[in-house]
C-alpha cells in the first residue's frame, strides 16, 4: 500500500503573533513490512518533503523552477554543461522558452539527485555517469509519473522506479526507489516481484491534522524565536516576494 501525504502548516509564536507558512510532504511506500525504513529529506521554496519506504533504497528531491540569479538562462546552462548528456541537453534546450527550458533542466536535476541520494555518494558522483529518458505523458501538477527511465554508465538500470509530480506549477519532486543494498550481488527477482502499486497524488491536509499526535520536545524559547524570526530574507525570496507584489 501507498500512501501519500501533503500537509500545510503554519508556525505561530505565542509570544509575537508572526505567522508563516510553509509545506509538508510525506510519502511512505510500504509493501515489506518486515524490513528495514529507508528515508530522505528535500526542501526548496515552499515545500519540505519526506519519502520514506521498507525494503528499497529511497531518494527524494524538490526543485523550484526560479531564473537564475546571476547570471542569464544560457550562461547558467553553460556553467552546468558538464552535469548532463548531450541527449539530456537536447531535451533541455528544445523545450521551448526560456522558463519552459529551465522547468525541463530542474525536472532532470531532481531526478538525478533523487538517484545520487538513494544511494548515498552525494555530488563527487559523475552526474554524467547517469542519463534519464523522460515519460512521454506531460507532467502536471495532480499527476504522477512513473514511465521515466534511467541509464547508468549506457546501460538500462530496470531495477530502479522513478516517481515524478508537481506540487504546483512551480515545484518538482522526484522520487527514486532501488534495490537494498543486500540484493546488488543477488538476483533481483524477489525484490521485482510484485511489481509496485500504482503510484498516488498528493492529499492536502490541515497543520492540526499534521500535529494532532506530537508533542513537545523541549519547553519554548522565547529568545531562540526572536533571533528567528529577526533574521533577513534570503535575497532569491525578497525578489520573488517584491515581484509578486
Amino acid at each position: 500500500m501507498k500512501k501519500t501525504i501533503l500537509k500545510t502548516f503554519s508556525k505561530r509564536s505565542s509570544m509575537s503573533g508572526a505567522l508563516n507558512w510553509g509545506c509538508i510532504v510525506i510519502t511512505i511506500i510500504s509493501p515489506h513490512c518486515d524490513r528495514s525504513w529507508s528515508f530522505n529529506i528535500s526542501h526548496q521554496g515552499d515545500y519540505v518533503v519526506l519519502a520514506a519506504d521498507r525494503g528499497v533504497q529511497v531518494g527524494v528531491d524538490l526543485m523550484k523552477v526560479s531564473m537564475p540569479g546571476s547570471s542569464s538562462v544560457p550562461e547558467f546552462f553553460r556553467i552546468m554543461t558538464r552535469q548532463f548528456t548531450p541527449h539530456e541537453w537536447s531535451v533541455i534546450q528544445s523545450a521551448g522558452s526560456e522558463r519552459e527550458q529551465l522547468a525541463t533542466f530542474h525536472r532532470h536535476w531532481t531526478l538525478k539527485e533523487s538517484f545520487i541520494k538513494a544511494i548515498g555518494t552525494g555530488l563527487g558522483f559523475n552526474l554524467q555517469r547517469v542519463e534519464f529518458h523522460l515519460s512521454p505523458e506531460p507532467l502536471r501538477p495532480g499527476s504522477v509519473l512513473r514511465q521515466t527511465k534511467m541509464l547508468l554508465d549506457e546501460e538500462p538500470e530496470e531495477a530502479w522506479i522513478f516517481e515524478e509530480s508537481m506540487l504546483d506549477a512551480d515545484h518538482h519532486v522526484a522520487i527514486a526507489m532501488g534495490p537494498p543494498d543486500e540484493a546488488r550481488s543477488a538476483s533481483l527477482a524477489s525484490w521485482l516481484a510484485p511489481p509496485p502499486p500504482p503510484p498516488s497524488p498528493f492529499t492536502l491536509l490541515s497543520f492540526s491534522e499534521l500535529i494532532a499526535s506530537a508533542s513537545p520536545l523541549t519547553e519554548e524559547d522565547p529568545a531562540y524565536w526572536e533571533s528567528f524570526r529577526m533574521k533577513a530574507e534570503a535575497p532569491q525570496r525578497r525578489r520573488e516576494a517584491q515581484a509578486s507584489a
